[in-house]
This record gives C-alpha cells, sequence and structure tokens, in this order.
C-alpha cells in the first residue's frame, strides 16, 4: 500500500519545493523503495501549454504528450522514473471535468460545489493508481495562504483523515530570513506560515527551512517549540554549489530519516548514495572548461530553459568538464554584428522558441557557426532557423522564411496540418485552438545510417519528445542536399524531417525534437555529450 508525503510552501514562493521533492524521491529510492512524484498546480490554466516562458518557465512534455508543468524535469532527473500526464494537474483541468461531468447530467441533480465534488476530484486524481509504489510525494503549488490553492490544501487535509493511520506525512518548506541589521536569522515567518496550515487543519510533521547560513540550535528549539514539531523535524536547507548535491546534504541533515520515522518506519534501508556522490564530484572537480553561447529569446528567465541547462550539465558531466553558458538575446544580432560575441566560444547552441521576435538573429548565429566551423546544435527551432539559413546562403533561396512569421514566397518551414501517431492520423487547423494541439510528445524517428547523427546515437531508430507545429518543408530536401545539408533523420513514413546536418563540417546538428528532455546526470543524452566533445576539441583551437 501507498504512503504520501504532501509538500507544501510558506513565506514566498521559489524556495525550491521542486527540487525538495525530487531529492527527497531520489533519497527514498536509495533506500529501495519504488516513489511517484505528482505535482498539483492551482492556476486556471488547464496546463501551462498556453503561458509564456518568462512567466512561467519551461513546459516540460512527457512522453505520452501532456505539456507539464517544469518540476516534472526535476522528478525525471532525479529519480530516472518518466513521468506522465497523471502525473500533474491543475485547477483548470480539474474544474474542466468537473464541469463536463455536470453538463452530461453525472452529480444526478447535486448543487455541484468546491466541497466535495472539487476536494473529491483532486483526491481521486491524487490517490488514482499508484498500486506499484511504496511512497507517493505530491508537490502542492503555490503559497500556504493563496485563495487558489485552497481546495488542494484542503484535498490533502481530507486525505490526511481518509488515508489509514500513518498514512500520511505533511512536509512544509518555509524561509528563514537573515536581517542584517539585527545580525539574526528569523523565526517568524515560519512560525506565522505554520499557523496559516494549521489553520486549514495541517499539522506538518517536517519543516524543511531554507536559509543563507547555518540555523543555531536554539533558533530550531524555537521553531520546534512555536510550530509544534519535533526539534530533530526541523531541518535546515541551506545553499549548495550544485542542485545534485542536495540529496547528500538533505540525508546529512536528516530529512529522509525523518520522513521515516514519521510513518513508523524504523529500522530503514540505508541509503546507497555512491551515484550522487559521483556526480557531484564530476561537477566540482572538472578537468577542463568549455564555453557554449546560447543565443535565445527568453534569457531573462533561465527557467525558460531549465531542462536545457541541465543537459548541457549532464554533458560536461560525461566529458569530466565544467560547462559554462554565455547567455545572448537573439536580436542583439540584428542590430549588431555577431562576431565579438561568438568569436571565441567554443560551441553554439539555439534552443526552441516560439514567434518571429529574435528570428533574424538566431539565423546569423547559425551562419556564424556554419562559416566559422563552430559547433552548432539547433534544437526545434533552432533546426528550423538553421534550415532557413541554408536555404538562402547555400541553395540561393534567398525568400526563404517560416510561415510562422505570416506569408512567404518560399516557405521552407511551414505549418503542420496533419501527422501520423502510431497508427492514428492526427489533424489540426491553423485557425483552431493552440492549447495541446502541437505534435506533442514521443515519436519515433529513422536516422540515416553513416550519418554523423546515427554515430552519435549508436542506432538508426530513435524515440524522442516533440513539441512543435511547425515543420521544414520536405519539398525543399532535393535543394538543401545538393547543397551540402544532409537531411539525416526522418519520421517512419518519410514525410517530416527529424534531424539535418553539415557533413563537411566539425559538428552542426538539427533537431526537431527536444533531446534535453530526456536527459539524466546518470545517463546524459548522446547527443548533449557529443555536443560538449565537439566543443572541448574547438577549445583546443582557439
Amino acid at each position: 500500500m501507498a504512503r504520501y508525503i504532501f509538500i507544501t510552501g510558506g513565506v514566498v514562493s521559489s524556495l525550491g519545493k521542486g527540487i525538495a521533492s525530487a531529492a527527497l524521491g531520489a533519497l527514498l529510492q536509495a533506500r529501495g523503495y519504488r516513489v511517484r512524484l505528482r505535482k498539483l498546480d492551482p492556476y486556471l490554466n488547464v496546463d501551462p501549454g498556453t503561458m509564456s516562458p518568462t512567466q512561467h518557465g519551461e513546459v516540460f512534455v512527457t512522453d505520452d504528450g501532456a505539456e507539464t508543468d517544469l518540476d516534472l524535469g526535476h522528478y525525471e532527473r532525479f529519480t530516472g522514473r518518466s513521468a506522465n500526464k497523471r502525473d500533474n494537474v491543475t485547477t483548470g483541468r480539474i474544474y474542466q471535468e468537473i464541469i463536463a461531468k455536470e453538463r452530461r447530467g453525472d452529480y444526478l441533480g447535486a448543487t455541484v460545489q468546491v466541497i466535495p465534488h472539487v476536494t473529491d476530484a483532486i483526491k481521486e486524481f491524487v490517490v488514482e493508481g499508484n498500486e506499484d509504489y511504496d511512497f507517493v510525494l505530491c508537490e502542492i503549488g503555490g503559497t500556504v495562504g493563496d485563495i487558489e490553492a485552497m481546495p488542494f490544501m484542503e484535498a490533502i487535509r481530507q486525505l490526511g483523515n481518509d488515508l489509514p493511520r500513518n498514512g500520511a506525512v505533511y512536509v512544509h518548506l518555509t524561509l528563514m530570513p537573515y536581517i542584517p541589521t539585527a545580525g539574526e536569522l528569523k523565526t517568524k515567518p515560519t512560525q506565522h506560515s505554520v499557523k496559516e496550515l494549521r489553520s486549514i487543519g495541517i499539522q506538518p510533521h517536517i519543516l524543511l527551512v531554507r536559509a543563507d547560513r547555518p540555523i543555531p540550535k536554539e533558533e530550531r528549539r524555537k521553531m520546534s517549540l512555536f510550530c509544534n514539531v519535533r526539534e530533530t523535524a526541523v531541518i535546515q536547507a541551506l545553499d549548495v554549489a550544485t542542485i545534485y548535491d542536495v540529496p547528500i546534504a538533505y540525508h546529512q541533515e536528516g530529512l529522509d530519516t525523518e520522513v521515516l520515522a514519521a510513518f513508523g518506519i524504523d529500522p530503514a534501508p540505508k541509503p546507497k548514495l555512491e551515484r550522487w556522490h559521483q556526480v557531484v564530484d564530476g561537477i566540482t572537480n572538472p578537468e577542463g572548461e568549455v564555453t557554449i553561447a546560447v543565443v535565445g529569446k527568453y534569457t531573462g528567465l533561465k527557467d525558460a530553459y531549465k531542462s536545457l541547462i541541465e543537459a548541457l550539465q549532464h554533458g560536461g558531466i560525461a566529458n569530466k568538464v565544467r560547462v559554462k553558458l554565455d547567455w545572448i538575446e537573439s536580436e542583439v544580432f540584428e542590430k549588431e554584428d555577431p562576431t565579438p560575441y561568438l568569436e571565441r566560444v567554443n560551441g553554439i547552441l539555439v534552443p526552441g522558441g516560439f514567434g518571429e521576435r529574435g528570428s533574424e538573429g538566431k539565423i546569423l548565429a547559425a551562419k556564424f557557426a556554419r562559416e566559422h566551423n563552430v559547433p552548432y546544435f539547433g534544437i526545434c527551432f533552432g533546426m528550423q532557423m538553421a534550415v532557413i539559413e541554408a536555404a538562402r546562403s547555400l541553395a540561393g533561396i534567398e525568400q526563404a522564411g517560416s510561415t510562422e512569421f505570416g506569408a512567404t514566397p518560399e516557405p521552407v518551414v511551414g505549418i503542420m496540418t496533419e501527422w501520423m501517431k502510431g497508427n492514428e492520423l492526427e489533424q489540426r487547423a491553423s485557425e483552431g485552438d493552440l492549447g495541446g494541439t502541437m505534435r506533442l510528445g514521443s515519436y519515433e524517428a529513422r536516422l540515416k545510417a553513416g550519418s554523423r547523427i546515427a554515430d552519435i546515437y549508436g542506432d538508426t531508430t530513435i524515440n524522442e519528445r516533440h513539441r512543435h507545429r511547425y515543420e521544414v518543408n520536405r519539398t525543399y530536401r532535393e535543394r538543401l542536399e545538393a547543397a551540402g545539408m544532409t537531411f539525416a533523420g526522418m519520421s517512419p513514413d518519410g514525410l517530416l524531417p527529424e534531424t539535418v546536418e553539415l557533413a563537411d563540417h566539425p559538428w552542426f546538428i538539427g533537431v526537431q525534437y527536444h533531446p534535453e528532455l530526456k536527459s539524466r546526470p546518470f545517463e546524459p543524452h548522446p547527443l548533449f555529450a557529443s555536443f560538449i566533445e565537439a566543443a572541448m576539441e574547438r577549445s583546443r583551437l582557439v
């Protein structure tokens, strides 16, 4: 029978509930337990698919095609377990399902209310399909006291009574600020946050307290006393050099021990943390350094590229080097010469994105990489811009463009209206809804034997996760290949270009999918490992 751990946040947002949940899941997994992590998001969007990355960060895509919160990326990277569409739910999706039931008459004339109908739907989501797991960790988005989070808080309160005794544990993450003028760490914000939580009927078993310096024993005792928590269950959560050090740090502070004790599990299996120590050692003791220019349009918020950042770091672990990222807003290149920005970098990566803003700057980044033999990695939109650049510069198609930006006489990139998903035909209309209508999830691709990318994968059949609405127009394939760009990967039916590369370049690859979503610290994605290796070769020449 699964036991449930509910992770809530207090004082302020962005304290790291996602990392804390992922780290705790990893620690329980290291003890031999089977874990599942789920995220409950209070916002009214059905999913984050239509939200701006500058507001919400990246959209993480699962194998089964769900657009989810970026925290699911942390869950996957820390536990190695692939998430699915049932691991993330929002207020919008809950209400969407309830209203659909009401319209069908499923409630038999009852007045539909937050309690019990909304809370029952949330509880059903939390407990469904957990028969094969020992622990289910549920992170509740937002902060205690947020009005939109109240139905979720009420639902997990009810679950504390619905589940068998010792079936649920509550972990509350708070902030302990340091006041320089007083020279003190302050416990009052945590006290008020726990008071708010207790006012709705939830008594936390464990406090996970974020602080920028060690918390004195007296302050821990004070929080224990005023928050009604065992003193050993007041766990300090200090900043660490890398997020992959968090499981080790939390174990040293006793987080997993206290969680198991709260469930009455004693003695517990000892954790095996050797691989975490190896990853941290690889990051903190590199044998060299490479600089990668990331030319994007959401560089003001690094969370917009969270999985990408981690995948590049994984590539560094595979090659025993530190990966330094040089963030460049692509619009800069539309006004200034790219040379001063790019001449000293060891690799150029153009990530995914949407819309015309900054697109010409990305095209110029691809042009610089091609002309100066700098390793280039184009992901999704970055592949499309590289193809447009090759069409203009190599194939003589001067007006090459994308219909994403409006009508163009040479639609080298165009909108997809239909494609195969397994044995089923997926169809979309250009004027249809934006949410959930892209080519989403894992799709198979066939790689050309002998191509660089097939050699990197060591296979000619791959499965990767996609999130795109536009596609390189295959009718231009012959002209582009005649100019030197190889279409090395195609969909199984041969209709959709999946990868391109330049044979006469040290390392120039574009992929329509998002390989960063499947990279793990223990299993770096082969494309990122190869890209960083090429950047190392470049560093010896610069």
